[in-house]
């Protein structure tokens, strides 16, 4: 567990208990002391020992997950996301849940169902995948929009219904969903209505050269995963997400999130805009961006550097706007460079 000092501080010194194995920590009242920023680092970098060269992605998912988002990364095969999701999910100790998304899939087979028992002749729950803090939906897009859906409630609300009763999610719960930008046969391309309950949209990309080079040298890359230790467990992760969210955001910050969203509804060639779903959660993970470089408060180039990840996939553009080659990711930084920044 690790306990952070007065509210609303990330940037004050916090004990941190690191759980055994993981370092020079006890996990005892007398465990090392470090900051919000020093966590995020530790995080950060005993993720990267299981996928190198991507400290920005993995940068980002972890904001994600703080921010209490879920991610898609969107990417060609081969290129690391699971191997992203299951590292950062044993650098946080936390239960790891796998689906891989099939045109059979059923929504059953992605929140569980309920059978009879003949043992004590009653029907009992049995959880399905989706009963874990870290969720991977592989290749999400493959699934019916009818299982897709089944992932609606749980994005948003953190439960599932499941024969007429609620249950509720372990926290922190969040789902990291790929899909194959370039393949689309037999896929199901996600509506608006999910892609808005994603907070970030990330590319993993190519490995450098350098990078590459190292992969294919290695040893031991079949037990990559093994050199990832953890630094915290799933209390310390919900203490992170409470203190980042003590983190102060000025009124002249929120004016400008939200200049930016009006932006996104009233251009000609945006067909939806950005949504008050959106400007919440570019806040939220600005507040951890802040926390993270070690200031209790967030300014605009929190803000800027977020944007593109957390409103470009929210944005559908008009065909007019397409067939002159345009795209989402251009459109934001493109806005983000002509919106005046506050005071």
């Amino acid at each position: 567990m690790t306990a952070f000092g007065p509210a609303g501080s990330p940037a004050e010194t916090v004990a941190a208990s690191t759980p055994p194995g993981a370092g020079s920590g006890t996990g005892s009242a007398d465990a090392p002391q470090a900051t919000f920023g020093e966590l995020f680092e530790q995080v950060v970098a005993s993720t990267e020992r299981a996928i190198h060269g991507k400290t920005d992605v993995i940068r980002s998912a972890l904001t994600c997950l703080l921010a209490e988002g879920h991610l898609l990364i969107e990417d060609v095969p081969g290129v690391g996301k699971t191997t992203l999701a299951k590292a950062l999910a044993r650098s946080l100790q936390l239960g790891f849940g796998r689906i891989q998304f099939t045109p059979d899939l059923l929504p059953a087979d992605v929140v569980g169902s309920t059978v009879w028992s003949s043992r004590d002749d009653s029907f009992e729950f049995h959880p399905g995948p989706v009963f874990t803090n870290l969720l991977l939906g592989d290749e999400i897009n493959r699934a019916s929009p009818k299982t897709q859906s089944a992932l609606l409630e749980a994005m948003e609300e953190q439960q599932v219904t499941a024969d007429g009763t609620t249950r509720q999610l372990p926290h922190p719960f969040m789902v990291i969903a790929t899909q194959n930008p370039v393949e689309h046969h037999g896929t199901f391309p996600l509506p608006e209505s999910q892609l808005d309950r994603f907070l970030m949209r990330l590319s993993v990309g190519y490995p450098s050269e350098a990078h590459e080079i190292a992969l294919l040298t290695e040893t031991d890359h079949a037990h990559s995963l093994d050199r990832v230790t953890p630094v915290v467990d799933a209390d310390g992760v919900a203490a992170l997400t409470r203190a980042a969210a003590g983190v102060h955001v000025a009124e002249s910050i929120a004016t400008y999130v939200v200049g930016l969203a009006a932006v996104t509804r009233s251009e000609p060639d945006v067909l939806l805009g950005v949504s008050p779903r959106a400007c919440l959660g570019l806040l939220r993970a600005a507040r951890v961006h802040a926390a993270a470089e070690g200031r209790n408060y967030v300014i605009a180039d929190d803000v800027k550097h977020l944007a593109e990840p957390v409103l470009a996939h929210r944005l559908v553009l008009s065909g007019t706007a397409v067939a002159r080659g345009a795209d989402s990711g251009q459109f934001v930084r493109s806005l983000v460079d002509g919106t005046p920044v506050p005071d």
